[in-house]
């Protein structure tokens, strides 16, 4: 099986190292695009650096990740998944695996993640994906009056130090059970950052109402507006990703790219539609 790996927080990122590796480890034939840039938040666009009408890509070479193709690509996420499905880089792949990223991707809050519209990107196609991300995020430091400190904080820490392999390695062993569901299926995976012995375990968990942080509003003037990060306030309700993770638990939520909603029903005759008079 070919694999497409990919992500938002760019292609130096040791996330996405460590899972390109752990993959080809595993037998999978790898290929890595991802962002030359950070793209944190790009949910599924589709924005790209155009010079002369061709989209910047070059190619890369990953620490430890010998004979693995990898290319950085001036490009949104989503918009990477599309070129690779048209052979962008080498033969379209048959799964998208998108991560490790950094800091959680759980909650509603994932309709804003790259990580997560990689995948749903892949799944509108018919393949199957799995986003992955590392809970390294501590907010709770983080007010509108501090202007987001622990997100500050969080940059001082050498990002090699984290425990990536944990999130590589039960991002692999959930492949098998991804690839027996049906087309289009997506596996969002949330680990704690801990070594593996020190994961509770594996659950599957519903989307808090909420993400695990929230914006808010520490200074607005004359033509500006300062925002600051800050721990979400609601309570952790039970089953679940958010308060799986608090429990020191891996949790994974299928999901599926948008589609309609059959249990509603428009008058649609009741509209009256007229073409305007001129």
């Amino acid at each position: 099986m070919r694999i497409l790996i990919t992500n938002d927080d760019g292609i130096e990122s040791p996330g996405i190292r460590t899972l390109a590796r752990t993959a080809a480890h595993a037998g999978y034939e790898v290929v890595v695009a991802a962002p030359l840039s950070e793209s944190s938040g790009a949910s599924a666009s589709m924005t790209a650096v155009v010079q002369d009408g061709k989209i910047v890509s070059e190619a890369r070479e990953l620490a430890g990740c010998k004979n693995i193709p990898a290319y950085g690509v001036a490009a949104s996420p989503a918009y990477i998944v599309l070129l690779a499905l048209r052979d962008a880089f080498g033969p379209a792949p048959d799964l998208v695996l998108s991560g490790i990223n950094r800091g959680a991707n759980a909650g509603a809050a994932v309709v804003h993640s790259g990580t997560v519209g990689a995948c749903l990107t892949a799944a509108h196609a018919g393949l199957h994906g799995l986003a992955v991300s590392l809970d390294v995020l501590t907010p709770a430091a983080a007010s509108a009056s501090s202007g987001g400190a622990a997100i500050a904080a969080l940059d001082k820490i050498d990002d090699e130090q984290h425990h990536w392999i944990s999130g590589a390695e039960m991002a692999i062993k959930l492949l098998p059970s991804l690839m027996h569901t049906p087309p289009g299926t997506v596996y969002n995976l949330n680990v704690p950052d801990l070594h593996v012995d020190g994961i509770r375990g594996l659950r599957q968990a519903s989307l808090a109402r909420f993400g695990q942080v929230q914006m808010s509003i520490a200074e607005a003037g004359d033509g500006y507006v300062r925002t600051a990060v800050q721990a979400a306030e609601e309570n952790l309700d039970p089953g679940t990703d958010l308060a799986a993770l608090a429990e020191n638990f891996a949790v994974v939520t299928p999901i599926r790219a948008p589609h309609e909603d059959q249990n509603i029903r428009i008058n649609v005759e009741g509209v009256l539609v007229q073409s305007p008079a001129y």
